[in-house]
């Protein structure tokens, strides 16, 4: 659906985009992550058609925008970050204006515009002024309104940016629908365990640079082929110290103040068995688990490291 080839931006001497390649199929949804400053706006921008890139190609649905620009467009919606409304319309007229200017004919806009608040759960504010709306209901009318020309590729850039829990819980809903409903859509969010739970893909960006790219499952065991075992005793902690340094399926301890965490390399089975070990050399634990990697552990290590992995 979209294939990025070589993309660059310079901003005189600036680089705010290197040589970034990246490859989204049709039904994923992507997230997008990167610290402030690190090119992710600006490559959405460049993706929608904004921004002219110094360099390097932007393909959706196999057309490149330099051939067709507004055929080009018309395949995508997008919501940025930062975005104006017209607050002297009411909700039903600023979506009759926009399905204007996308030619949808009169005789079907009614039904269009009903059926997208109805998605994004606004239709009982139909008749609102825009400016009567909190800013998650003007989120979810944005969102609505990138939905009229019903586009092949939905970019979101911070589609959550100053929701609070109740708002962002409603948006991801609302995305997880449309994912659903076979949508292609590219993330750009500092909510990772959103991310997480959301996305069927994720890559970093660090600088301009691609450093990893794939699914959440593939960029976890690329990340971390070992498991981390938790465990915590009541007392006889040199005991369990002892008794660690001597599995074979662990390749090193670490010791704090109420706990040890070992680091394992075996199956489930070879980890109770262990457990059932120490209880049987009557090492008391009183917790013995598994410490779960996330996305936001995979963003710390790899963010600076400069060096670009890939998952796919």
């Amino acid at each position: 659906m979209l294939v990025i080839k070589d993309l660059v931006k310079n901003y005189g001497k600036f680089r705010a985009v290197d040589n970034l390649s990246l490859e989204i199929e049709k039904g994923q949804i992507y997230g997008f992550v990167g610290a402030n400053g690190a090119g992710k706006t600006t490559t959405l921008k460049i993706i929608a058609g904004l921004l002219k890139p110094t360099s390097g190609e932007v393909i959706v649905g196999g057309m490149n925008i330099r051939e067709n620009p507004i055929a080009y467009k018309r395949k995508i919606g997008y919501m940025p970050d930062f975005f104006g409304v017209y607050d002297d319309l009411k909700v039903t007229e600023y979506m009759n204006f926009y399905s204007g200017i996308y030619g949808i004919k009169k005789e079907e806009r009614d039904k269009i515009c009903d059926e997208l608040l109805e998605l994004v759960n606004l239709r009982d504010k139909k008749n609102s002024y825009v400016d009567e709306l909190s800013r998650g209901m003007k989120q979810r009318l944005c969102l609505a309104r990138s939905l009229i020309h019903n586009p092949e590729l939905l970019i979101l850039d911070e589609p959550a940016s100053g929701l609070d829990p109740k708002a962002r819980v409603e948006m991801k809903e609302v995305l997880k629908e449309l994912g659903n409903m076979g949508k292609t859509i590219i993330i750009s969010s500092h909510i990772l365990p959103e991310l997480a739970e959301l996305c069927t893909a994720i890559g970093i960006i660090d600088k301009g640079k691609k450093v990893i790219s794939g699914t959440v499952e593939k960029i976890m065991s690329q990340m971390y082929s070992n498991r981390i075992i938790r465990i915590k005793v009541l007392d006889k902690k040199e005991a369990l110290e002892k008794f660690l340094k001597e599995q074979p399926s662990v390749l090193s301890i670490k010791v704090h103040n109420d706990y040890i965490d070992a680091e394992f390399e075996g199956t489930k089975e070879v980890m109770a068995h262990m457990l059932k070990s120490a209880i049987n050399q009557d090492i008391p634990v009183i917790s013995f688990y598994e410490v779960e990697r996330n996305l936001e552990s995979v963003f710390m290590n790899l963010v600076g490291r400069g060096e670009e992995k890939n998952a796919n």
